[in-house]
């Protein structure tokens, strides 16, 4: 047999492995998103599944390459991915605002471990590639991978902290008729559209937790406004507070609704069901 000696392998580190197994997880994690709501979010649902074809697509390519390239193509994305998470947290992005989920700061620590592994992958020197980095120079980008991932890391837990707030009917309201996209529909006395949640039933919510920061209840006894011919009444929420309702539908804002006059959560399937937003008729 020939000496192997002398001929380009793929390099295939431990750092590359890693990294590429962070980012087929952080992808998982979007996929079960997307498949479970997401895809119904204009603009986010889309790129959703893009980010989850991207994820895997990579991941493949590191393992099977083990190019510095592709590497810190990787890298790149896995942080890019957990920026849009930031934006989407703290500014919203293209109408949609994240919410802090279990879900997302784990994708975001993923992130966060994909970039650091892929980055170390791509500076290190390895016998089958040729590199344009000496070793001395390479020795230098570590730390500054290194304080990179943990610069990343504290803002994910600042982001996560303190996500955005959005106005939110969370009291006592007039509930009124306004028009929007040339429909009346019922919305709280600060313009706020008003939704309801196909699984609910008449006298139980079943939106808790990660659905409830997604969709405030509209809590307390409200009242019906010029042009509100349904039925207004309250249940009780497992907490104890009252929230209204509207022909029997408990009723939620949206936190994908940054201001009066949009409707963005009507027909969204999201948190485990359909939701609509509430048209008033007659």
């Amino acid at each position: 047999m020939g000496s192997m000696k002398g001929t380009s392998l793929p390099r295939r580190s431990l750092f590359g492995i890693a990294g590429a197994a962070s980012l087929v997880a952080a992808g998982a994690i979007h996929l079960d998103l997307y498949l479970t709501g997401y895809r119904t979010i204009p603009t986010i649902g889309p790129l959703f599944l893009l980010q989850v074809i991207a994820a895997f697509v990579l991941a493949a390519a590191i393992l099977v390459t083990g190019n510095w390239l592709i590497d810190a193509l990787g890298a790149g994305f896995a942080v890019s991915t957990l920026g849009g998470y930031l934006l989407s947290l703290w500014f919203g992005l293209f109408g949609f605002t994240e919410v802090r989920t279990t879900a997302g700061i784990v994708s975001g620590i993923l992130d966060v471990a994909a970039f650091a592994a892929l980055a170390v992958a791509a500076v290190l020197p390895g016998p089958a590639r040729h590199l344009n980095l000496n070793l001395k120079l390479s020795r230098r980008l570590l730390p500054a991978i290194a304080g990179a991932s943990v610069v990343a890391l504290a803002l994910l837990f600042a982001a996560v902290a303190t996500p955005k707030s959005q106005p939110v009917a969370t009291g006592p309201d007039v509930l009124k008729s306004r028009t929007i996209g040339g429909v009346n529909l019922l919305t709280s006395a600060s313009g706020l559209t008003l939704y309801w949640f196909a699984p609910d039933t008449s006298t139980k919510s079943v939106c808790y937790g990660d659905c409830a920061a997604y969709w405030p209840p509209v809590t307390g006894t409200p009242s019906a406004g010029p042009g509100v011919t349904g039925r207004v009444g309250t249940i009780t929420r497992t907490d104890g507070t009252k929230q209204a309702t509207y022909d029997g539908h408990p009723l939620y804002t949206y936190i994908g609704d940054h201001a009066p006059g949009t409707a963005s959560g009507n027909n969204v399937n999201l948190n485990g069901g359909l939701w609509h937003d509430v048209p008033i008729t007659g």
